[in-house]
Order: C-alpha cells, then structure tokens, then sequence
C-alpha cells in the first residue's frame, strides 16, 4: 500500500505542497519548519529517484536545509524568554510589542539608574539626543501653555528619535524616578543593523506614543497659569542632562 502511494511522482507533489502552503503563511516559523519539511522530502527523492543518488542535488539540498535550520534556530531564540536578561526580567512586561530578543538588544544599550534630584530631560524646540523609559516616578510636562502630570511606564525623547526633529514638549523627572537611558546614535546604529529590531522598536513606541497622547488630552491637563507660580520657578531652575 504504502509503495503504491509514496511513489517518486507522489513524493515531488508532497515537497511542492509544503513549500506552497510554507509561502502562504506569514508565520516564519512555522514557514520555515514547512520548507524544511519540504526540503526533507526532495533530499528523500533525489536519493531513490534514479539507480543511483542524485548526489549533486542532494548536497545543494542539505545547504538549504542547513541555511534555513540556522534561520529558524535564530528565530526560535529570538522568541525564547531564555534571552530575557535576569538583570531586567522584572521590566520585560512593560515592552509587551518587543520579542524576548529585541528585549534583551534593548537592555544591552541601556543605562538604568534612578534620578537623584529633579531634572529637565527635554526642552520643547530644541533637538533631543537620549531616549527615556521612565519605569517609576511621576514625570511633569509642559507643551506650550499646556502642562500635566504622566504616570510612569512611557517613553520620553521619542518624537526625536523617530522623526529627527525637535523635541515636542518640555519634560522634567521627579526626584527617586528609575529610568531607562538610550543615546540615539546607539540606537540608531542598532536599527540600521536589525531592521527587524528597527520594526519591533517602532512599534512599541508607537503604542506608547499613541497612549501618552490621549493622556495628555484628559482631565490630567491643566493650563499653565492654574500651576502655582513658584512650582513653575521651580522648574525653570532644574538642572539639565
């Protein structure tokens, strides 16, 4: 029975199907594992096919099959929560877009450390060069004569890093915040190298872009003349970094 059915036309059928049904699925794992299924089947062909191995064909075969086993071990890690550093497990959650991988890329360019007295970090009109994750503590904005309060767990710095221009807001950290520090050009270097990280990236920002924006437009809001005069003193005194 099985020799009526597993027949060298049969077989090549099989091989087509699974990198067929491998091209129309955008999964690229499971895309990967399909081809790599099918690839097994053609090195099964080329083997019996003729009187002897067609052994040119199966070596150009086992390249394939070795080049996409290396793509789908790199894939397969990237999503592995083994690649989460221990240092930062306990903020992992707070990237929900970003793969264990591109978690632990992210991480390797950070400095994280917790502000020891109220600091500016940007300055609404004037280009930026550090990227900020704020993980806890208040931080206090200022967008023309619009001023609010955000709770933590949101990126500053971020219209800059992603458009290149200045910086659209004023913001300060409160003393005992723990944050997240990037420099653009590492950043940027990183995302010219990993344009798959570049997309990871861009996304969580962008969620986290499109939040603080409605925030910013809540009950939190308040005009500037409503602030106390000398919280705004205050303000204008705190250092910059």
């Amino acid at each position: 029975m099985y020799g009526s059915v597993l027949t060298p036309e049969n077989m090549v059928y099989l091989a087509g199907a699974f990198y067929v049904a491998g091209m129309a699925i955008t999964n690229q794992i499971i895309l990967r594992l399909l081809i790599l299924a099918g690839t097994c089947v053609y090195l099964i062909y080329y083997a019996i096919i003729g009187e002897s191995p067609l052994w040119e064909a199966i070596y150009v075969s086992l390249l394939i099959g070795i080049a996409n086993i290396g793509g789908l071990s790199t894939l397969i890690a990237r999503q592995s929560r083994l690649a989460i550093p221990r240092a930062h497990a306990d903020i992992f959650y707070d990237f929900p877009r970003l793969p264990p991988g591109d978690f632990r890329a992210l991480m390797k360019l950070a400095k994280r450390y917790t502000v020891e007295q109220d600091k500016q970090v940007t300055l609404e009109g004037e280009m930026g060069e550090k990227l900020y994750f704020v993980l806890k503590g208040a931080t206090l904005v200022r967008k023309g004569e619009q001023a609010f309060v955000l709770p933590p767990k949101l990126f500053l710095g971020e219209v800059s890093f992603l458009t290149g221009v200045p910086s659209s807001a004023s913001a300060w950290l409160e003393e005992g915040a723990e944050v997240l520090e990037w420099q653009f050009d590492d950043l940027r270097r990183k995302c010219a190298r990993n344009p798959r990280f570049n997309l990871a990236l861009e996304a969580a920002i962008s969620l986290d872009l499109a939040g603080k924006v409605a925030r910013s437009m809540g009950e939190s809001s308040v005009h500037v003349d409503s602030i106390p005069a000398p919280m705004i003193n205050a303000l204008s005194d705190v250092r910059r970094v």
